[in-house]
């Protein structure tokens, strides 16, 4: 394989060419998250496949899913790959209120100071992976990374800006999107259906469905290759049967038929998977089972 892995003291880390890539810990999700987001993993369904477990499926054979970001250097510039779900916001969802964790602490334990990331990528404007766009200062929400760009997609700015928000959605609006966009930080870039370079090795893929704007993120470099899944792989789970969806896709049909084709186009190859919501080991390859996938881990 193209890629190799190693374990740092702060960081889960892997080398594609000649770029490393750090994952970046905010929280493991509670048991509750699996049932509730992939309502389709029963578990009589994810007991029928051992392969999960035991870091994808507890013994119960409920799913383990985790926040994280993804932290690289490209061409000298400092780039993160979505946010998490951010410190001391007011979140619907318990498991993502008013967080405290030491996010920030793990990234600068990298290098990765607020003032010295160059970039963000944003794989879709979803809580759970812009939390970290803004923290609290004085009472306001201003933006951690001061002198990034932070980048969507057109199609996702587009829906958004004009869709009707509840309250939960329009509050993470105005506390982690709001103000990177008053703060002329905010970049929105077309992405063309083969996909669109956003820097040297990066390349954003339109994988539309759970959200109409949604990216994966290609990095390549020295002939190696990585992805970065988004939410249009929530869990390995889904490599088993990739019509089990997530209970938030805007477009479960779409999400579905974008999710088989990604997936047929990963299996059997090189290119390392790093999954968005998957827990440690994170990284791994697709490889064919049966008329299905499962998940080989790296290393494995």
């Amino acid at each position: 394989m193209h890629a190799s892995a190693t374990r740092l003291p702060s960081a889960a880390a892997w080398t594609v060419g000649d770029i490393t890539v750090r994952r970046i810990d905010e929280i493991a999700l509670p048991p509750q998250t699996g049932p509730w987001l992939l309502p389709g993993a029963t578990p009589e369904v994810v007991s029928q496949l051992p392969w999960l477990k035991p870091d994808f499926a507890d013994e119960t054979n409920v799913l383990r899913l985790a926040s994280h970001s993804f932290a690289l250097t490209v061409d000298g510039m400092r780039v993160l790959i979505d946010t998490g779900i951010g410190n001391a916001k007011t979140r619907a969802n318990p498991a993502w209120h008013d967080l405290d964790t030491d996010y920030l602490t793990r990234l600068a334990a990298i290098g990765f100071t607020p003032e010295s990331v160059d970039l963000v990528l944003l794989t879709h404007l979803h809580t759970d992976h812009v939390g970290w766009n803004t923290r609290a200062e004085g009472g306001s929400w201003v933006p951690t990374f001061p002198n990034a760009r932070y980048l969507t997609t057109r199609t996702e700015w587009d829906f958004w800006s004009t869709t009707e928000l509840d309250e939960p959605r329009t509050q993470m609006f105005r506390d982690s999107i709001h103000p990177i966009r008053d703060a002329g930080l905010l970049d929105v870039v077309d992405v063309s259906a083969e996909g669109t370079t956003v820097a040297p090795g990066l390349t954003l893929l339109p994988t539309p469905g759970h959200t109409p704007g949604q990216v994966a993120v290609r990095i390549d470099s020295r002939g190696a290759t990585a992805l970065v899944t988004g939410d249009c792989v929530h869990h390995p789970v889904q490599l088993a049967d990739d019509a089990l969806g997530s209970c938030v896709d805007i477009d479960p049909e779409q999400a579905t038929a974008t999710r088989r084709a990604l997936l047929a186009s990963l299996a059997g190859t090189d290119t390392l998977v790093l999954g968005s919501h998957f827990p440690a080991p994170t990284a791994g390859h697709v490889v064919t089972d049966g008329d299905a996938y499962r998940f080989l881990p790296y290393g494995m």
